[in-house]
């Protein structure tokens, strides 16, 4: 039988890359997967940027800026510069993205390469959408999809530094089942308080352009029925804190329902501090990157109600209600 003379197209420098890749959970998988959760945050507080500066038509096409123009030109001064910096931003986290997708796909886990390669894919998706907001001329209720997006993104990029810092394999419930139905519960009314935000949002001042509709909503009225869900989101995260004293300390609950607690206070604080002096640009724009760090901090909170299968992280809690625990 003839020998195979195939040979691979340049198999050595695609083989050195695939060795030089982890192929297990060390140091650069860990920086990149927090690159990517820093890089998410931080979009948000640039894209509200151009929302609060009017700049969110300073570059009036997409994908190019003008008819003929990449980048834009003199005559649209600082608007221009503000919205073709956020947009430039984007490039920068599909970088940090694509590093961290292929810095776990030769681990072989799936929970890692399955939230990597989501978070690349919603970037996508997110600049897509960017570019109908602009196309549309800034409609409120696709800069509120604009917005849910970014939450969700953070929410990925939050699972994944988690998980990277997690032991592989399945895993089970490991608090009380009145604390996990609290964390949960917790989470939903997160949502809600966010996405009430979003439309009392597109019911104020700060529409990103003169030229842009707003979703005829009344915003004092609207600014009562988003303090409904958050203090209600405060009591819970109380309880939470007081109960994670009773979990394992393995679960690190303590910290993470801490944190969520701390983030809470202060965005309770700028919210009433922003809604009594007229909503000054810089009070939004840190109350939207405290409104996601609220969901980074609520989406941890939830990623460590569960252990590793064969751990009985919880000494108080019964080995066979453990074993019933949901797989996570």
């Amino acid at each position: 039988m003839p020998a195979d003379t195939t040979t691979p197209i340049a198999p050595g420098p695609f083989r050195r890359m695939w060795n030089w890749l982890p192929d297990r959970v060390d140091r650069r998988v860990v920086v990149a997967a927090w690159a990517n959760l820093v890089m998410q945050i931080v979009i948000v507080g640039t894209g509200g940027l151009v929302r609060l500066t009017g700049s969110g038509l300073g570059c009036p096409e997409w994908p190019y800026c003008t008819g003929d123009s990449l980048v834009p030109t003199q005559a649209m001064g600082i608007h221009g510069l503000i919205e073709f910096g956020n947009r430039t931003l984007t490039g920068v986290l599909v970088i940090v993205a694509l590093v961290a997708f292929l810095f776990v796909v030769r681990i072989g886990r799936r929970d890692l390469t399955v939230l990597a390669l989501s978070v690349g894919i919603g970037i996508i998706v997110q600049a897509v959408v960017g570019g109908i907001i602009v196309l549309l001329k800034l409609p409120p209720s696709v800069v509120g999809i604009h917005f849910l997006i970014s939450a969700t993104l953070v929410v990925l990029a939050t699972g994944l530094v988690c998980r990277v810092h997690a032991q592989p394999g399945p895993r089970v419930r490991a608090v009380p089942a009145w604390y996990a139905v609290t964390v949960r519960v917790t989470g939903a009314v997160v949502a809600v308080t966010v996405a009430i935000g979003i439309l009392l949002t597109g019911s104020g001042p700060h529409a990103g352009d003169d030229i842009a509709a707003r979703n005829g909503l009344d915003p004092i009225l609207w600014q009562h029925v988003h303090s409904w869900p958050a203090y209600a989101t405060f009591a819970l995260t109380v309880v939470l804190f007081a109960g994670s004293w009773r979990t394992a300390p393995a679960l690190r609950l303590r910290l993470w329902t801490g944190l969520l607690l701390a983030v809470e206070l202060v965005q309770i604080g700028v919210g009433l501090w922003q809604a009594r002096t007229g909503l000054p640009i810089l009070l939004v724009n840190i109350h939207m990157v405290l409104a996601v760090l609220v969901v980074s901090a609520m989406t941890a909170v939830v990623m460590h109600i569960t252990a590793p299968a064969p751990t009985i992280a919880d000494p108080a809690l019964d080995p066979s209600e453990q074993t019933a625990g949901s797989l996570s």
